[in-house]
């Protein structure tokens, strides 16, 4: 699937939805937490992937706003497991050229695993290849609100004019401002929604949802078969095809 790829035409920036780590672990007759631990190996291989490809953002819904009101055992696990798999993985991260970042509510995270991501965030700050940033506490409606109440205070303190407020000076007070909006959008599991998950940044990515495959189960071939799926798309952005055509031809 690799070969089939056109190294020319490569999403930017690849966001993913991690989904069916427990009902993956329940067929197995274990308990939640042992998908979440079978779901590192996918996470690995998806980064492996999109840094041999060369893909320059990849964005992975770790833990949204929403999970906490999980049963607290799995919660408590997951957050183990978090700084348990930072430390693991990050040595090779930073070998590999990879930018470790953020995004969501840091500060609801338990104080452990909010000095192992700022340690991981410091020691692969300069790295120039693939940035991978963990949406951990996140919540896209959240994302937005705090955009907002950032540009009122602006407003508010006269350093910013109401008319000058455009869809380009918000994007810069999205969590995810130095990135482009998401090309293409995975989400395993069975389900087709996009569960409160960068709702500005997705506004014209092109959706792959797998039907048949739980997120331990995600590998390299997977994340090439979407994206070559992704290549086989018309991204017309509101043109019609004959405007898009045009515009290939001339470039």
């Amino acid at each position: 699937m690799k070969e089939n790829i056109d190294l020319s035409n490569l999403p930017a920036h690849i966001a993913v939805i991690m989904d069916g780590n427990g009902r993956w672990a329940k067929k197995q007759g274990a308990l939640r937490i042992f998908g979440h631990h079978h779901g590192i190996k996918s996470v690995r291989d998806t980064v492996e992937g999109c840094v041999e490809l060369g893909i320059r953002y990849l964005t992975m819904y770790t833990f949204s706003t929403e999970n906490w009101n999980r049963p607290k055992l799995e919660v408590d696990g997951i957050m183990q497991l978090l700084v348990k798999t930072i430390g693991d993985e990050v040595p090779d991260l930073h070998k590999n050229n990879v930018r470790l970042k953020t995004i969501g509510n840091i500060e609801s995270l338990p104080k452990s695993a909010r000095k192992k991501l700022q340690d991981s965030i410091e020691l692969t700050k300069n790295n120039t290849g693939l940035t991978l940033t963990l949406a951990l506490s996140y919540s896209g409606k959240w994302e937005i609100v705090q955009a907002c109440q950032q540009i009122a205070q602006q407003v508010k303190s006269g350093s910013l004019a109401v008319e000058n407020i455009t869809e380009n000076l918000f994007s810069t007070f999205l969590a995810t401002q130095e990135a482009p909006d998401v090309d293409l959008m995975i989400r395993t599991g069975g389900d087709h929604r996009i569960s409160n998950y960068l709702l500005w940044q997705i506004a014209y990515a092109e959706l792959y949802f797998m039907d048949n495959l739980y997120w331990p189960e995600f590998r390299k071939e997977h994340l090439f078969g979407a994206i070559y799926e992704y290549q086989q798309r018309e991204r017309r952005f509101g043109k019609t095809s004959e405007q898009v055509t045009s515009v290939l031809k001339e470039v």
